[in-house]
C-alpha cells in the first residue's frame, strides 16, 4: 500500500500542516528547515501551491494560506456528515458503558446534540437530536467554552446571563472561568445537576491533531453514581472513543 503513495503530495500537505501549528507566514528557508529539503525544492513546492491556490504571496519570499481553505473548511464542517461519521463510535460507547451518549456541535452560543446512542436497558435518560444545551451549565457547553480563544470566550460572557438553573449552577463569572481553565487542563468536563436536577454527565472533546475542538462525546444519566463512582471507568471509555473518532476523521498514520 505504501508504494501507491505519492511523496510529493505528502510533502505538500506537510507544508500546509506547518500553518496548522500556528504559523501565519512561511518562507522558503523555514520550509526547507522544517521538511529537511533544499531551498530549490522548497521554492518549487511553495510556488506550486501558490499556482494551485493553496498559498498566496504576501511579500517577496513570504507565503500565507490561500482563501480556498475558508471555503473548504466551511464545506467539511457543514457537508462532511460529521454525525454519520461519529454514530458508530457512539453506538459502541453506549454498549460499553451501558449509559446514554451523545455528540455535539456548537452553534449560536449553544451546544447542539448532533448524534446520540441509547443503552440496551429499560430505563435511561434520552435527548432529541437538535436539542440545544446552555453553554455555561452543561458538560458539553463548558467544554466548548473552555476550548474557545480568549476573545471568543469574552464575547460569549458579554452577552450571556448566568441564570441559576439549580442549586448547583455556577453563576459567579470568576468561579466559572476558573472551572473552564481547569477543564481545558484536565481534558474533560462534568455536569453535576447544574442545568436540571438529577442529570449528570461527563464529556470529552474531539479535537484536530493540533487541538482545535470539532465535537465532543458525553455519557449522561440520572444517577449521581455516574460521577461519584464510575467517573474513571467512563472517562477511559470516552477518551478511547474520542481517539477513535480522530482516527476516523483523519485516517491512521
Amino acid at each position: 500500500m505504501t508504494s501507491q503513495l505519492n511523496g510529493s503530495v505528502l510533502k505538500a500537505f506537510k507544508i500546509l500542516d506547518l500553518f496548522a501549528v500556528g504559523k501565519v507566514e512561511l518562507t522558503a528557508q523555514e520550509t526547507a528547515d522544517a521538511l529537511g529539503i533544499n531551498m530549490i525544492t522548497a521554492h518549487r513546492f511553495l510556488h506550486t501551491l501558490v499556482h494551485a491556490g493553496a498559498l498566496r504571496v504576501t511579500s517577496r519570499g513570504v507565503f500565507r494560506l490561500g482563501y480556498m481553505f475558508a471555503d473548504l473548511g466551511d464545506r467539511v464542517m457543514h457537508d462532511g456528515n460529521l454525525p454519520g461519521i461519529l454514530q458508530p463510535i457512539l453506538d459502541q460507547l453506549a454498549s460499553e458503558t451501558g449509559e446514554a451518549c451523545m455528540a455535539t456541535a456548537f452553534d449560536h452560543d449553544m451546544a447542539v446534540c448532533i448524534a446520540k446512542a441509547l443503552p440496551h436497558r429499560a430505563l435511561y435518560v434520552d435527548i432529541r437530536i437538535g436539542s440545544q444545551l446552555d453553554a455555561f451549565c452543561t458538560a458539553h457547553g463548558k467544554l466548548w467554552l473552555a476550548h474557545m480563544k480568549p476573545a471568543d470566550q469574552d464575547r460569549y460572557f458579554a452577552k450571556a446571563t448566568l441564570a441559576r438553573m439549580t442549586d448547583h449552577t455556577i453563576t459567579d463569572l470568576a468561579a466559572l472561568k476558573s472551572e473552564l481553565a481547569q477543564i481545558r487542563k484536565a481534558g474533560f468536563a462534568t455536569n453535576n445537576g447544574e442545568r436540571e436536577h438529577d442529570i449528570y454527565a461527563i464529556a470529552v472533546p474531539i479535537t484536530t491533531r493540533h487541538g482545535t475542538m470539532v465535537s465532543a462525546f458525553s455519557v449522561f444519566g440520572a444517577s449521581p453514581t455516574l460521577l461519584d463512582q464510575n467517573r474513571d471507568t467512563l472517562l477511559n471509555a470516552l477518551t478511547q472513543a474520542a481517539e477513535n473518532a480522530q482516527h476516523v476523521l483523519y485516517g491512521k498514520d
